[in-house]
């Protein structure tokens, strides 16, 4: 940070400066401001242009202070000045057609583009002038070939890492023009970074997070709901340890711990303080892991979340719907609303109880600050973390409490999957797809996944929610969209099976057996994909736990009176994951048989429907008889 931070009223208006630096003299050139914070309504200079390392400010709230330092002593030096020219170019304009650059935007460029210039180096070039197309055709081979070192040791890069690569490639020779060494060719003038990465136009299968399977979130929630059980009666025993080291404020440290120790062995808590103290954390997690759960939102937004967030609605017919607030920095929005269930409200009290402490810290230390430095920036950073809820404690920067960090929240995941004897590779982000998977499944008439999975909680995905002048006028749309992608894949995945080898039953599903027998019916699309693709989106379909549902509406009592009606139902598909459904059926309809006061007309029912069970499991190759439940 440079000497100077107080801002003069000359650079009080930072947007007045140039966009770019070629006609400036050295010394203006070193002084342009980078970045500024607002403390306690005084701007502070956090970075100048002459610096060696920019601190970059608009960050989320949960990002390390490594990941907002950009460092130019790691660029070669000859590339070094045509750098932070570009960048802060970059920085005040953004790139043709697009808006200017979030900080992470910016540092993400930074880091894909070093390789580049590492590679340039290699190569004994010192100058942009002198890239040619045949320089960057020899790093797209060299980026192809290169295997990686650290945690994914001897594979090569994935399509997205050479696609963010090759971007970067491009950026650089974009606003290189803006410089006096600008790239004088199109790196790759007849593709694009996409193609030279291996992107196509084949269909992306529920995108690039990996869907946590259904057992493990169970246990998950199961475990962490238990812990959000025990929750009060946790910080209950917090409160009453507190007040033992009050009494003994005067006391070593080492007495205040075994005063502590000695409580917890009356009350039968084994392990000690030690063990006390982790599950305090533990319960952090648990809440972290049901809010993630029921709620949809991104590891930062729930890093954003303040005390006070909750708030409820009321509609028309008296139904009570619950909302948390938080601020959502991933497409600047700025303020969205999220319904949650009423355990992620027991949660949000929880975590508001066991923020207490540490927001206290952060405002002690916001205090001290203050009495050495008015103008320390390090008060407005603390202040942004002032009413945070999952918090945590930082031993290598002296002990200050701050949000938790997306890397430090995928360590603690790991570690409690660990505990739960589970073996998944998980990370905060899987959360929010998992919940759109099981939004969509609820969607597509699957409610199995709702109501096995999460006993606890319910909530209609619908738009159709209470709001108020204030609240639920900000519904995270994305994730919406998130859900409706996850819809199509399932209906993708459904239709695929259909278009397989899989015996079919019901009105529709023999139709579909004959229709792609027909060789001139498959030859109408250009391939498998584009045929499931298409069959895909221009039918209806919904599961009703039993068939799958083709028809345009839901009135059909086959979805709730008559279950067997299904299997000839011109509407309905049936598999072979229904199997297990339509055996359970005829198991009880032969029990059935067995009453003596059912009358004529009960027994021909029953009868009725155990044919049409037997003619279903015939069809998909399947004996009642010979496969009892």
């Amino acid at each position: 940070m440079s000497g100077n931070n107080l801002v003069t009223p000359f650079w009080a208006n930072i947007e007045s400066q140039p966009g770019e630096i070629r006609e400036l003299p050295e010394i203006d050139r070193d002084a342009l401001i980078v970045s500024a914070i607002l403390v306690d309504d005084h701007w502070v200079i956090l970075s100048r242009y002459g610096d060696d390392i920019w601190l970059l400010d608009g960050f989320t709230s949960n990002v390390p202070d490594n990941l907002r330092r950009q460092d130019f002593s790691r660029v070669p030096c000859a590339f070094k000045d045509v750098m932070k020219a570009l960048l802060y170019r970059y920085l005040r304009r953004g790139r043709a057609g697009q808006k200017r650059p979030r900080a992470s935007t910016l540092r993400n460029f930074f880091e894909n583009a070093l390789p580049f210039l590492r590679h340039l180096n290699a190569l004994k070039l010192t100058r942009f002038g002198a890239v040619t197309p045949m320089v960057c055709a020899y790093y797209v081979a060299e980026c192809r070939a290169y295997q990686q070192t650290s945690r994914n040791q001897g594979k090569p890069l994935s399509q997205s890492a050479l696609e963010r690569r090759f971007m970067a490639v491009e950026a650089l020779h974009e606003l290189s023009q803006y410089t006096h060494d600008p790239i004088p060719l199109h790196p790759w003038p007849d593709t694009s970074a996409n193609t030279l990465a291996g992107s196509g136009t084949a269909r992306k299968q529920g995108g690039k997070t990996p869907l946590m399977p259904d057992e493990v979130l169970c246990a998950l929630f199961e475990s962490a709901y238990e812990k959000v059980q025990h929750g009060k009666a946790l910080l209950d025993l917090r409160d009453a340890l507190n007040a033992v080291a009050a009494q003994r404020r005067r006391q070593v440290a080492r007495t205040v711990i075994e005063a502590k120790n000695r409580h917890l062995a009356t009350l039968g808590w084994e392990g000690g303080l030690g063990a006390f103290n982790q599950a305090i954390l533990d319960l952090r997690t648990a809440c972290y892991i049901v809010l993630a759960s029921t709620s949809g939102c991104r590891n930062h937004e729930l890093a954003n979340v303040q005390s006070g967030a909750h708030h409820c609605t009321e509609d028309d017919e008296g139904t009570i719907y619950h909302w948390m607030r938080s601020r959502s920095d991933k497409t600047n929005t700025g303020v969205h609303d999220w319904m949650i269930p009423e355990v992620a409200v027991r949660v949000l009290r929880l975590m508001e109880r066991w923020a207490e402490p540490y927001q206290a810290m952060i405002a002690a230390e916001i205090a001290e600050r203050r009495k050495v430095d008015l103008r320390d920036p390090e008060i407005a950073t603390a202040h942004k973390h002032h009413h945070a809820l999952f918090l945590g404690v930082c031993p290598a920067k002296g002990n200050l409490v701050r949000t938790l960090s997306g890397i430090t929240w995928n360590h603690i995941l790991k570690a409690f999957v660990q505990g739960c004897g589970l073996d998944w590779n998980l990370a905060s982000h899987q959360f929010r797809r998992k919940f759109a998977n099981y939004a969509a499944h609820s969607q597509f008439g699957d409610l199995r996944y709702m109501r096995e999975h999460f006993a606890h909680w319910s909530m209609d995905m619908t738009l159709g929610y209470a709001m108020d002048e204030d609240w639920g006028q900000h519904l995270d749309i994305e994730l919406y969209s998130d859900i409706q992608t996850e819809l199509e894949d399932i209906k993708f995945g459904v239709v695929d099976t259909w278009m397989g080898d899989e015996p079919l039953a019901g009105g529709y599903g023999r139709s579909i057996k004959r229709w792609r027998r027909d060789p001139v019916n498959l030859a109408i699309f250009k391939s498998h994909t584009s045929m499931v693709t298409s069959i895909s989106e221009s039918t209806a379909i919904r599961s009703n736990g039993h068939a799958w549902c083709t028809a345009s509406d839901d009135r059909c009592i086959g979805n709730t009176l008559e279950r067997t009606r299904c299997g000839d139902c011109h509407n309905a598909v049936i598999g072979c994951s229904h199997i297990g459904v339509y055996q359970r059926l005829y198991d009880n309809l032969k029990g059935l048989l067995d009453c003596n006061d059912i009358g004529d007309g009960g027994r021909q029912r029953i009868l009725r429907d155990l044919e049409r069970c037997r003619d279903v499991l015939v069809q998909l190759g399947y004996d009642p008889e010979m496969n009892p439940t």
